[in-house]
């Protein structure tokens, strides 16, 4: 009997998933396009783009090498279903589990058979049994398991090169001068154009040159491009923010294994083969490979773990209302936040430090509802899921589950920002300083954010130093003062 194989658009491989299991002579590969899902938000037109164009490539790909398949464009993902299931009464459909709590609920009460989801290298049941052994869950311990249980840099029971990391030698600031090389750039083809011509009016962001690719080839064109040019300089300048490169030598891979037009077992044994080469450093190699097999499969792992409720988590009572900034790179003069946004609002992407240090902290620090912030950021990032989105924002960026995640807030000033980017050269603001009218406003709101919560912090060891420093300020009350200023000016889109 036909089977109706169910394949979401973030499960595009013919080797996992639910097209493991088909059968081209006889199973219905179906694919919807659900208008929920393009004009339910206000998304990025790049990931608008991506997603769409790579759905439908990945179709046209199916069909001619002769499979049965049908796209389909639906309200919902249910009635496109429900279209396909009513000409085909009786077949079952099966596809691998969803990659989120609302999907997997949707698709088990519409009476969809589930695989097992192995488009990555941690099943939740193997990551569970992991979390249920911790007494805080650590990503670097959780890291070395993985090195250990999948033999990726190994030399016997002992990790390459005697350490397991090398972020000692990979927080280098960005050179005056350095050759960044250039990104790989794509051609818009004819689904590309279709594409682009639907796009929803209300979508925000720019779509100019095609820097995404659509289809698999063009997904392993950028994974050939990344490790044959920015690989060996990868790991020293993987959180410096310079100003002549959008990219730097970042791989722009995460779209793809997002999607499944990559996998990550893939990813890391083109790594591997290339750190074999014999020119590629130790600290390049190790960076990469630690963000693919574990903060990816770390924070994959946690979504499922922490359970549905966990993005309703709020300690810190964060409830100011989204910066007009975040929407609009001109309502600030903060050079730093509004080149950031620009980069965002230009290609639905920047690397993880700008949006950790740069965006996260500025949501942090102003008290910035984290849901709030939660939505924008899975809006307008072209990576961006929920399994990615949720553990990243709630736990990391805005504090807001009380340490579950990281024991302490990722919370810094201007100097931090100043050492990594190459902002504040013509910016208005001196992040040497934390008061007066030219005080940078992520420097004056960090001490306020201290005192503001002093009390939460006060007995977090690992925020002794920090809370010693604000005790010490002299002019404490010149910087509440600036601070009520900042905060202002934020909210008015006039700092």
């Amino acid at each position: 009997m036909t089977r109706i194989i169910y394949v979401a658009f973030d499960q595009l491989n013919v080797e996992r998933g639910a097209m493991k299991t088909a059968d081209k002579s006889t199973d219905h590969i179906v694919l919807v396009e659900s208008q929920r899902m393009v004009t339910g938000r206000k998304w990025h037109k790049q990931r608008l783009q991506f997603l769409i164009s790579c759905a439908r490539h990945f179709a046209e790909e199916l069909r001619a090498d002769g499979w049965t398949v049908s796209y389909i464009q639906s309200p919902t993902t249910i009635d496109g279903l429900t279209q396909v299931k009513t000409s085909n009464p009786g077949a079952e459909i099966i596809c691998a589990t969803p990659n989120s709590y609302r999907m997997r609920a949707a698709l088990a009460d519409f009476g969809v058979t589930f695989v097992e989801n192995d488009f990555f290298l941690t099943s939740e049941s193997l990551f569970t049994s992991w979390a249920e052994k911790q007494k805080t869950f650590t990503m670097e311990n959780f890291y070395r398991a993985q090195r250990r249980r999948l033999g990726i840099l190994m030399d016997g029971a002992e990790p390459v090169g005697g350490a397991w990391n090398f972020d000692a030698d990979n927080r280098q600031p960005p050179p005056k001068v350095h050759d960044w090389g250039e990104p790989l750039y794509f051609e818009f083809d004819d689904i590309d154009q279709q594409v682009l011509g639907e796009l929803d009016s209300q979508a925000w962001g720019n779509i100019a040159d095609k820097i995404w690719g659509t289809s698999r080839t063009e997904a392993l064109a950028q994974m050939d491009h990344f490790f044959a040019n920015h690989f060996a300089e990868f790991g020293p300048y993987e959180d410096a923010m310079p100003n002549s490169s959008w990219s730097g030598h970042h791989s722009l891979l995460s779209p793809y294994l997002n999607n499944g037009l990559l996998t990550a077992a893939e990813v890391v044994k083109a790594a591997l083969a290339r750190f074999a080469q014999g020119d590629i450093p130790i600290s390049s190699c190790e960076g990469f490979i630690r963000q693919i097999i574990g903060w990816r499969e770390y924070i994959n792992g946690m979504y499922w773990y922490l359970g549905e409720d966990y993005r309703d988590n709020n300690h810190l009572e964060a409830g100011r209302t989204l910066l007009p900034l975040f929407h609009d790179p001109s309502a600030t003069k903060m050079r730093c936040v509004s080149s950031v946004v620009t980069d965002v609002q230009e290609r639905g992407w920047t690397h993880h430090i700008p949006r950790l240090m740069v965006l996260s902290n500025l949501a942090l620090l102003t008290g910035v509802n984290p849901q709030e912030f939660l939505d924008w950021m899975r809006e307008v990032f072209i990576d961006a899921a929920d399994w990615v989105m949720v553990p990243n924002v709630i736990g990391m960026a805005t504090h807001a589950d009380d340490g579950v995640l990281m024991t302490k807030p990722y919370a810094a000033g201007g100097a931090y920002i100043s050492k990594m980017g190459q902002f504040c050269k013509g910016c208005a603001f001196d992040p040497k300083k934390r008061s007066g009218d030219d005080a940078c406003p992520f420097t004056t709101l960090y001490w306020d954010f201290l005192d503001r919560h002093a009390e939460e912090f006060a007995t977090n060891h690992r925020m002794f130093q920090q809370m010693g420093g604000l005790r010490r300020l002299s002019d404490l009350p010149e910087v509440k003062t600036r601070a009520a200023q900042v905060l202002d000016g934020l909210d008015s889109g006039l700092i």
